[in-house]
């Protein structure tokens, strides 16, 4: 179940927090280790209902206490004595999304046939950055590999979708055939 108000909540007031405590950055580094833990069976322990708060902040301080800032220690044991450890990944998700506003950093999600060098990647980042859409801002750029479209690229900011993938071109031409565009209609 989603619990996009109450992560929208703890998120501002963690943000809000480590702006004035001067520690963003530091909280965010924290945030990124958290997610990044690629432990299914902590994840399990962490957002299930039956762990009562005060295990699971346990385990989640001898796991991650001696790594972390004492402000994110403070607020995921809040978190947890208040049974919203369930929307855990979501307040992980829109703290980083308040982070990137504040820096002025895009993500933007590039999607290729193949995997693709740093050089690449630098290159394409270039290019976007020319874009008025994302002039003046940091490009985050998170590269994915998916085989089905078979070449070319697809790039997504936020809502917008730019594919210029063999797939793609392959689907219009195969539209094209069936509606038989270029033949007059009788």
């Amino acid at each position: 179940m989603r619990q996009t108000k109450v992560a929208q909540r703890y998120a501002k007031a963690i943000f809000d927090l480590a702006v004035e405590t001067s520690t963003l950055e530091e909280v965010k580094q924290d945030f990124d280790l958290i997610q990044s833990v690629q432990s299914k069976e902590l994840h399990f322990i962490l957002i299930s209902p039956i762990v009562k708060g005060e295990k699971k902040t346990a385990i989640f301080e001898a796991v991650f206490s001696k790594h972390i800032q004492p402000l994110t220690n403070s607020f995921f044991k809040l978190i947890f004595s208040k049974g919203r450890s369930v929307a855990i990944n979501e307040i992980i998700q829109a703290f980083i999304e308040k982070y990137r506003l504040k820096k002025g950093i895009q993500l933007v999600e590039l999607t290729t046939a193949v995997e693709i060098s740093g050089e690449v990647k630098e290159k394409i980042s270039a290019v976007l950055k020319e874009n008025s859409l994302l002039k003046g801002k940091s490009i985050e750029l998170h590269a994915r590999v998916d085989a089905s479209i078979i070449g070319g690229l697809i790039v997504q900011v936020d809502d917008q979708l730019f594919d210029a993938s063999i797939r793609h071109d392959l689907q219009v031409i195969k539209k094209q055939f069936i509606e038989n565009m270029y033949i007059s209609k009788i």
